[in-house]
Order: structure tokens, then C-alpha cells, then sequence
């Protein structure tokens, strides 16, 4: 798996770029698929060694159909494979259906889906929903996920956990509660945003090999910002060195009964380095913030 890019992408430029993949560069839809699936078991296996049971629930779009190749190769793999089916299956066209067949033809068998209470599994993939949600998760796929949260098996989550907005990171009514999300082509912005640090878990990326240029025409929405990116302009601090070094904050603030944000930014300051700090303040606060910092 490659290192998490810096560019975060909206949705809608993710779907761009795979266009431009397809079209441009001639790499057809379904070899992407089969990619992604690919790096998605690799997740799976290289995280949960040990698994010996899969468990796979599947949507109508391209997500679903991304979980029809997990499931090929985890079969393929030895490995006791469920595929739970969401949805209307008549809905499923185009490279989700051609990897459903492949899957059927390999042996595989697709079940209803009974929300009550799932199998037992070592392991769920999530690819119900995918990067396209825009509405409120009601009816069936929200009883799907309350069932997927309620389960006992960590959660693979298939481009981005069902029920987040790829752009905002809002949660959408519902959604689904993932140890590990693999994200691919370009990194969603709601990965990184809003509530996502709470559903989405680890996060992994892969590009699943689309030529670089693609790239070029596409401004990212936002940049991530990665905190090792910053420690070369950390130096180390001199042993004779004092807090005169190192700068004075001067803090102004806190009327009656409202010394907490001034005290939380002394706090920061002294946390990032400052060498000296005075606060001007009421002098009814003064015992306070003393014994606090």
C-alpha cells in the first residue's frame, strides 16, 4: 500500500479521474475494480491474519461490486466467504454486475440479507453504499448498519465507511463504525473531516496504479496536513539556553466568570514553546489560573 497522499479530492473529482483513467488512458473499468478489490484483500489479510470467515455485504453500485471481488479472492483464498446482498439485485449493471457473476461463477452464493442479527464472521466488509451518498440513510440500509455496529467482528470499510459524506464527513442519519477504511485513486476530504475520526479508523490508500498525469488536471479541494512534515523546522533547543530565548505572550482577557479561554490559550502557549507568559487579567481569577497552570 502506498504512504496517504496530501491531496484530498470532493467526490465528484474522484469520479473524474477515474473517468480520465478509463478514457483517456484506456484502462478499463473493470481492471480497477479487480484493483481495488485486490488492495481491499490485502488490507484484510495482511490486518486480520488470523481470519478465517468473511463476511460481505454488498450494495448495487460500484462499492457492491468492489465487495464481489473481496469475496472472489477470499473464497479463492481458502477462506469461508458470506456475501449478503443490499438492495434491489436488478439494479446492478455494468463492471458490479460482471464481478457478481464472476463471484457466482466461482462457487460462490449470495444470501438476502436478515438485519436482526448478522452471522458470525472474524471480519465484515462494508461495501454497501460507496462515495455517492447524498440523502439520509432510512429503511433497509439503516436497519443493514445498525446490525454491522452492533456486531462483534472489526469492520473493513470498502472506499469510505457507508453513511459518511465523502466530502463533508457528516454523518448521514447512520453509519458504519470501521477499524480500517481503504481509500482509492484520490483521498476523500469527509475521510479527514467533520465526524469522520470517529467511523472511519485507520485509514489506507491506493491508487491502483493509474498513470500519475491524470493527476494534473485536477486541483485538489484541500491538502492534509501531516505533523511530520513539520518536525525539521523543530530544532533542537540549546542547554545554556533560557526563557528569555524564547519569547513573550502577553494574554489580555477574561471579564467575570469567563477566565477559561484565556487560560486555555496561556496553556497553549506555554505548550508550544513560549518562554514567557503574562496574563492580564481580573484579579478574581488570579488564584485560579495560578494553580491551574
Amino acid at each position: 500500500m502506498k504512504q496517504l497522499p496530501k491531496e484530498l479530492y470532493r467526490a465528484a473529482q474522484v469520479r473524474e479521474l477515474d473517468r480520465t483513467a478509463i478514457e483517456d488512458f484506456s484502462i478499463e473499468g473493470y481492471i480497477l475494480m479487480q484493483r481495488a478489490g485486490r488492495a481491499a484483500f490485502d488490507v484484510l489479510r495482511s490486518r486480520w491474519p488470523t481470519a478465517k470467515t468473511v463476511l460481505v455485504l454488498s450494495g448495487t453500485g460500484n462499492n457492491g461490486g468492489d465487495g464481489y471481488v473481496i469475496a472472489c479472492l477470499a473464497l479463492k483464498a481458502g477462506l469461508k466467504v458470506q456475501v449478503m446482498q443490499i438492495g434491489d439485485a436488478g439494479r446492478i449493471s455494468g463492471d458490479a454486475l460482471r464481478a457478481r457473476q464472476d463471484y457466482e461463477s466461482a462457487g460462490g452464493i449470495i444470501e438476502s440479507c436478515y438485519t436482526d442479527a448478522l452471522p458470525e464472521a472474524d471480519v465484515i466488509v462494508d461495501a454497501l453504499l460507496g462515495t455517492g451518498l447524498e440523502r439520509e440513510v432510512m429503511g433497509e440500509w439503516r436497519h443493514v448498519i445498525e446490525a454491522i455496529n452492533r456486531h462483534s467482528a472489526p469492520v473493513l470499510a470498502v472506499d469510505i465507511p457507508s453513511g459518511l459524506h465523502s466530502d463533508t464527513g457528516n454523518i448521514l442519519g447512520i453509519a458504519v463504525r470501521a477499524e480500517a477504511t481503504i481509500s482509492f485513486i484520490g483521498l476523500k476530504q469527509g475521510l479527514f473531516t467533520g465526524q469522520a475520526a470517529e467511523y472511519s479508523g485507520e485509514i489506507v490508500f491506493d491508487d491502483l496504479q493509474v498513470p500519475k498525469d491524470i493527476y494534473s488536471a485536477h486541483q485538489p479541494s484541500a491538502y492534509r496536513i501531516a505533523l511530520e512534515d513539520y518536525f525539521a523546522h523543530l530544532q533542537p533547543r540549546s542547554l545554556i539556553s533560557h526563557k528569555g530565548h524564547f519569547g513573550h505572550v502577553l494574554i489580555i482577557g477574561g471579564d467575570r466568570g469567563m477566565a477559561g479561554a484565556m487560560r486555555l490559550a496561556a496553556e497553549a502557549a506555554a505548550r508550544t514553546g513560549a518562554g514567557l507568559m503574562s496574563i492580564a487579567t481580573r484579579s478574581s481569577h488570579a488564584a485560579n489560573v495560578c494553580a491551574d497552570l
